[in-house]
Formats: structure tokens, C-alpha cells, sequence
């Protein structure tokens, strides 16, 4: 993976992550249409790549992860965590494998777009407009939601601003908490993949130091804008235009699938 291979995919992940358009999925194919080698630094990357966005989220609401003397903020990203980690240890080597297919993620891409087609319009009755008011349980069940994102395509984002709304949080509580809850979730997937990839490999070396510094440094400064961007779209105009974007998508992808473009 060179320089510019890197910069481009840090630009899609900083781009993508917040978006309910899974970033994950736009990483991946990506790098197919860059011929970059489907090896397992490349999965590595995918993965670890996603740190650097989510740290946007650190600086940009600093003064609520700092806040040290409200404990319950940090107790409900705990307990939201934990689906995620327990279910990542579980299917890890599964969904590594569909880390190298394209057709999954066509499909989910089609599903998810008809499904953010109509969220808007089943919950219609949010009560919960700040994250003080999100009772522990309801933190529990926004983390299953968010595991459903662990098949590429399906977007993190989206599963658990849903998962929010679906606990009758407004979007907009949704987003912020979906992107507090994002910390803790890619700092665990991150730390467990360099040390699988470590341990695998017998280390790190000087040139997959540099891309992934490279790669998180860019995404970090694209998700800067991009957080911004989506959460005052969000607000004024809901999922619909994502639903459709993933449905084109989705069908541009299972063209160039059964085309030959890109393996499925």
C-alpha cells in the first residue's frame, strides 16, 4: 500500500465513518478498485484506520469525555461496549472472512438503504434528548444494535443511531451517543487486532508503522468536517437521503460483481 493508496482510503474512512453508510464497507471496496493486496495488514488497516476518525469525536467533545465527576457517562459506554466485545471475540475469525467479499456487502448495502428509507417514519415519539437521560438498560440495548454492524456494509453508525431511536432518543441524541459509544468500541477492536497482529507476525514493522500513522492522521482530520456536517444534516433532514445513496450504491456494486470488475 503506497502513500496516495493511503491518503485515499484515510480520505473515505474520515469521510464515511459518521455517515449511516458504513465505512467499513466503502474501505473495502476501495481498496479492491485499487488492486491494493488482500492480505492481513490490509485487514489490519481496515480496522485500525478507523481509530483515527473516531478520535475526532475526543477533541471535538472534549469537555464531555473529560468531565470526570459525571461517572455515569462513562458507566453507560461500558455497559454499551460490552455486546460488541463479547461477540467480537466470539465470530472474530467469521467476520475477518467477510472482510475479503464484496457480494455481502452489496446486499447489506441494499438492505440497509430500504431500511433507513422508512426510519424516520416509524419513530415518530423520541423522549430522550440528551444523554444524562439514557437510563443504563437502554445504553445495554443501543450496544446489541450497534453489533449488527459487525457484518461489513451494514454501517456501525447506522445500527446504533437507530438502536437509539428505537429507544426513543431524537436523532440527533442518537448520533452524539452512537459517536461517544464509537470511542471505547474501535479502541477495543483496534488495540485486539494489533495484538493479534503482532503476536501473527512477530511484530510491526517501520514501513506498516508509517501507513497506518498516515492513513489515521488523515481520517482523523476529514472526520473533523465530517462530524459537523452530519449532525446538522441529520436534524433538518433525516435518513431518507442516505437510504437512497446506499441503494445506488448497492446496486453499482452488485453490477460490477456479476460484470467481473470486482470478485464477489
Amino acid at each position: 500500500m503506497d502513500i496516495v493508496q493511503t491518503i485515499i482510503i484515510g480520505i473515505v474512512e474520515g469521510v464515511t465513518e459518521f455517515l449511516p453508510i458504513s465505512s467499513t464497507g466503502h474501505m473495502i471496496i476501495t481498496e479492491k478498485l485499487l488492486q491494493i493486496p488482500e492480505d492481513d495488514f490490509s485487514k489490519l488497516f481496515t480496522i485500525a484506520i478507523q481509530l483515527g476518525a473516531i478520535l475526532a469525536v475526543v477533541v471535538l467533545y472534549w469537555k464531555k469525555f473529560f468531565a470526570f465527576k459525571h461517572w455515569e457517562f462513562y458507566v453507560k459506554l461500558i455497559i454499551a461496549v460490552i455486546p460488541a466485545i463479547v461477540l467480537g471475540l466470539l465470530f472474530n475469525k467469521k467476520i475477518d472472512a467477510l472482510l475479503d467479499k464484496s457480494m455481502p456487502i452489496a446486499i447489506a448495502m441494499l438492505a440497509g438503504g430500504i431500511v433507513l428509507l422508512f426510519v424516520d417514519r416509524l419513530f415518530k415519539t423520541p423522549k430522550i434528548d440528551r444523554e444524562e437521560d439514557i437510563p443504563f438498560a437502554k445504553a445495554f440495548l443501543i450496544g446489541i444494535w450497534q453489533c449488527i454492524a459487525m457484518i461489513p456494509g451494514v454501517s456501525r453508525s447506522a445500527a446504533s443511531i437507530i438502536g437509539g431511536m428505537q429507544q426513543k432518543l431524537t436523532r440527533s441524541a442518537a448520533a452524539e451517543f452512537s459517536f461517544f459509544l464509537a470511542v471505547p468500541t474501535m479502541l477495543a477492536a483496534t488495540g485486539y487486532k494489533l495484538l493479534k497482529y503482532y503476536n501473527e507476525h512477530g511484530g510491526i514493522n517501520a514501513g506498516e508503522i508509517k501507513t497506518l500513522a498516515i492513513g489515521n492522521l488523515v481520517a482523523f482530520v476529514v472526520a473533523m468536517l465530517a462530524i459537523k456536517f452530519f449532525i446538522g444534516f441529520l436534524k433538518k433532514h433525516g435518513f431518507a437521503i442516505w437510504g437512497w445513496y446506499r441503494i445506488v450504491l448497492g446496486s453499482l456494486l452488485l453490477i460490477l460483481i456479476f460484470t467481473g470488475y470486482i470478485h464477489a
